[in-house]
């Protein structure tokens, strides 16, 4: 992987300006286009890092995430959008990193670390790609480990009718409703070195699939209450 800052290029107000402009566009489009509605936003913290960790059923996915708040939040992208340097500044403005796809990246693990490190929310997928259906799959202790190593809360979130408005293989977004839930943060047990033992990440993975779940069911029910099936999962 190239060498590419992962600090985000905010400290001048060119960059804060165009942040706040993309911002403004994508969110307030993405909210009004899918009719977007949160539930549990109380839970996200208001400083400090933490991992937003939300279900992953379509693209529009990450403009949903970015559009709950209007601190700035960080999202992993392909190294090679860093190929040219206006528009890696630009995607770097906009709260991307790289990371290299493909293989077992240390180095965006690192990157994870620094950007916690330095108080931004960082947005993963624990379902790692974009999966289907109503089941969350098995999750990787990534997660769980990246929040140990920076000390930052998990916060859990279902996403709920996305995949309708952009289903696999759509080149458009239909303008169908969407739904988050928030979870309760919760933080990986470290011991008195401040260091997590594989009991305690398989642990906290464990909760972050159970938590999953029940806001996945829960997101669902109220985006696509026809589709749903059975009665809606109160999260906790």
């Amino acid at each position: 992987m190239s060498k590419v800052d992962t600090r985000m290029a905010g400290s001048t107000w060119p960059y804060q300006l165009l942040y706040r402009i993309g911002w403004l566009l994508i969110a307030w489009t993405t909210k009004v286009y899918t009719r977007m509605s949160v539930e549990g936003r109380e839970h996200l913290p208001t400083e400090g890092a933490y991992l937003f960790a939300p279900s992953h059923r379509s693209y529009i996915d990450t403009p949903i995430s970015a559009a709950v708040q209007t601190r700035r939040m960080r999202f992993m992208g392909k190294d090679t959008m860093w190929k040219h340097e206006r528009l890696g500044r630009l995607f770097s403005a906009l709260g991307a990193f790289p990371v290299t796809r493909g293989s077992v990246d240390r180095e965006a693990l690192k990157r994870c670390v620094e950007i916690l490190n330095d108080g931004e929310p960082l947005v993963i997928y624990p379902e790692g790609e974009r999966k289907d259906g109503p089941v969350i799959q098995p999750l990787f202790d990534g997660v769980a480990f990246i929040a140990s190593k920076a000390k930052v809360p998990i916060v859990p979130v279902g996403i709920g009718g996305s995949a309708n408005a952009m289903p696999r293989r759509a080149t458009f977004v239909y303008p169908r409703k969407v739904h988050m839930v928030i979870g309760e943060p919760f933080s990986v047990e470290l011991d008195e070195k401040g260091r997590a033992s594989r009991e305690a990440l398989a642990a906290a993975t464990e909760r972050l699939h159970a938590d999953l779940q029940v806001l996945f069911d829960r997101a669902q029910a109220i985006a696509d209450p026809d589709a749903a099936s059975g009665s809606a999962v109160q999260p906790k």
